[in-house]
C-alpha cells in the first residue's frame, strides 16, 4: 500500500532480502558435509579476469564428504585448483585430469568455533542491513511529515509498523544464526 510515497511492502521486501542473503552466506559455511554452495565464494583468475568457479566448471557432490569440480577448459585446471586451495576454506583439492576432487575433512573443535564466529559475523552484517532499511524508512517518514504529506499521527503509526518489521526480521536472523551454530557444533 503505497500512499504519499511511503511503501511498507518495499521496506518488508528489503528486510527479507537481508535475511535471504544471510541464508545464502550460511549455505556456504562448511558443517562437515559436502555442499556445492561451499565453493560458491571461490573466484578463479582465468582469461585475464576473475570469474566465479561455477563459470569455469561444474561442481558436483558425488558423496557426502566429497566435492568434484569438472573444469571445462583443461588448460585452466591448475588455476581452479589454486583458487580452491587459496580461498581460505581449509580445503585441499586433488587433480585427476580435468576433474578436481575436493575431500571435505572432519571439523575439529577449534575449527567449529571459528566457523561459529564467522556465522555470527554474517548475522551481524544482516542485522546492520535490516537496521539500515529501518533508518531509511524512518528518515522518509520524517521527511513526509515535515513536508506535510502525512500527519504526525500517521508518521507515528507507520514508524511503529516499521519498528515491528525490524523486530520481526532481527528475530528471524537470530533464529537462523542459532540454528546454524547448532548445526556447526554438532559432531
Amino acid at each position: 500500500m503505497a500512499d504519499n510515497g511511503f511503501d511498507a511492502g518495499d521496506v518488508k521486501r528489503r528486510m527479507e532480502g537481508a535475511v535471504e542473503s544471510l541464508k545464502v552466506e550460511f549455505s556456504g559455511l562448511r558443517t562437515g558435509r559436502a555442499s556445492a554452495n561451499l565453493l560458491e565464494p571461490v573466484t578463479v583468475d582465468v582469461y585475464g579476469s576473475r570469474m566465479p568457479l561455477n563459470q569455469v566448471g561444474t561442481v558436483g557432490v558425488p558423496e557426502p564428504r566429497l566435492l568434484t569440480v569438472t573444469v571445462w577448459d583443461r588448460g585452466q585446471v591448475k588455476a581452479v585448483e589454486k583458487a580452491i586451495r587459496e580461498a581460505g576454506l581449509g580445503l585441499n583439492p586433488q587433480t585427476e585430469g580435468s576433474t578436481i576432487r575436493v575431500p571435505i575433512p572432519e571439523l575439529n573443535e577449534e575449527r567449529r568455533r571459528e566457523l561459529s564466529k564467522v556465522a555470527a559475523k554474517y548475522a551481524e552484517q544482516a542485522r546492520v542491513a535490516v537496521r539500515n532499511v529501518r533508518r531509511d524508512a524512518m528518515d522518509k517518514l520524517k521527511k513526509l511529515a515535515k513536508d506535510g504529506d502525512i500527519t504526525e499521527d500517521e508518521q507515528h503509526s507507520k514508524s511503529d509498523e516499521v519498528q515491528g518489521l525490524t523486530d520481526t526480521h532481527i528475530k528471524k536472523i537470530d533464529e537462523t544464526l542459532a540454528h546454524k551454530e547448532k548445526e556447526i557444533m554438532q559432531v
